[in-house]
């Protein structure tokens, strides 16, 4: 079987169904809460729900039944202040379930996130090593968490520390696609603003404070929640093959790219309004993210990256404009 933690949310739902959808046994890790992130599970097949406080317990009895652990689990918001808490969910729990992987000697999946390079002034390759990682200035709590759990693994591997048989850790762009419902602020520009652009509302995009961007021009690497599942399953199919890598399609776009996209889709003219960035973001704001993806390619990843519009279009009309929009 396979554990995925963070399971009911956006990525680790995703990665759930495909699994069910190959009829492989699947653990959720995840609380449930108040909302209703139990519909990301509702259409597949779970054998069972672990509360993360009761997680190494359950690994006690079970985990020698495991085939590997999907990590996803984690505060995902970047504007979490509760630095204490990030510290427990995100850099804790990751630790402990290296640790747990490496004893256990059971292959370990993790989330990084391209919140680790920061504003971008170093570039986006994600080179391993821990001179290149020591370069890396991240701007928010939330990416610090990640790239202290990545700088971790860079020194257990000069070390030549014993490590599971397999460890691979994904440096997440831009994703959007079904089941980010629950995820409220955090949710993509996509799920937050179709139901107020069906209504006939405006787009609302930041003003550029950066000369070299203009209004809407800020540029990120979008990638479909699709292809992630799809690098994650590569590599559960390629055992002998790890280390830390970027997932994002390798090219910007513009968030007035987005929009068309968004619009186009939906069958309508172009609609935006551009409105002041709030003075607390403009310090910490990225305009530019490109995923450098050659590591991937390199390994002998070949699958092609969804499209923006592509993307976005399936998106909207396979899941947004329906009564059950979950995947």
């Amino acid at each position: 079987m396979y554990l995925v933690t963070g399971g009911a949310g956006f990525i680790g739902s995703n990665i759930v169904a495909a699994l069910s959808e190959r009829n492989e046994e699947v653990v959720v890790c995840d609380w449930l809460r108040d909302d209703e992130r139990w519909r990301n599970l509702a259409k597949h097949e779970v054998a069972e729900i672990v509360a993360p406080e009761t997680l190494l317990a359950w690994l006690l009895r079970r985990g020698n039944q495991l085939r590997a652990v999907i990590h996803m689990g984690a505060i995902s918001a970047t504007t979490e202040t509760n630095v204490d808490l990030i510290a427990t969910r995100n850099i804790r729990a990751t630790l402990d379930l290296l640790e747990w992987c490496t004893d256990a000697q059971v292959p370990l999946i993790y989330a990084s996130s391209a919140a680790t390079y920061g504003d971008g002034k170093q570039g986006f390759d994600d080179t391993f090593s821990l001179d290149a990682l020591a370069q890396l200035r991240p701007l928010n709590a939330y990416g610090w968490s990640k790239h202290l759990v990545d700088r971790r693994l860079a020194r257990l591997v000069v070390k030549r520390a014993k490590l599971p048989p397999q460890w691979v850790g994904l440096k997440f762009f831009n994703v959007y696609g079904p089941n980010e419902y629950h995820k409220g602020s955090m949710r993509s520009v996509i799920a937050r603003n179709f139901q107020s652009i069906q209504r006939g509302d405006p787009l609302r995009l930041f003003r550029s404070y950066v000369a070299q961007y203009a209004d809407g021009g800020q540029m990120r690497d979008f990638i479909y929640v699709r292809d992630c599942v799809d690098v994650v399953l590569w590599f559960l199919d390629h055992p002998n093959i790890g280390g830390l890598y970027n997932l994002g399609t390798g090219e910007a776009r513009t968030w007035m790219d987005l929009a068309n996209a968004l619009y186009g889709a939906l069958g309508r003219p172009t609609h935006v309004e551009i409105i002041d960035m709030p003075s607390e973001l403009q310090s910490k704001y990225q305009y530019y993210t490109q995923a450098k993806m050659d590591r991937l390619r390199e390994i002998g990843y070949r699958r092609a990256f969804t499209s923006l519009e592509t993307g976005v279009g399936e998106y909207i009309n396979q899941y947004l404009v329906k009564e059950d929009p979950y995947r």
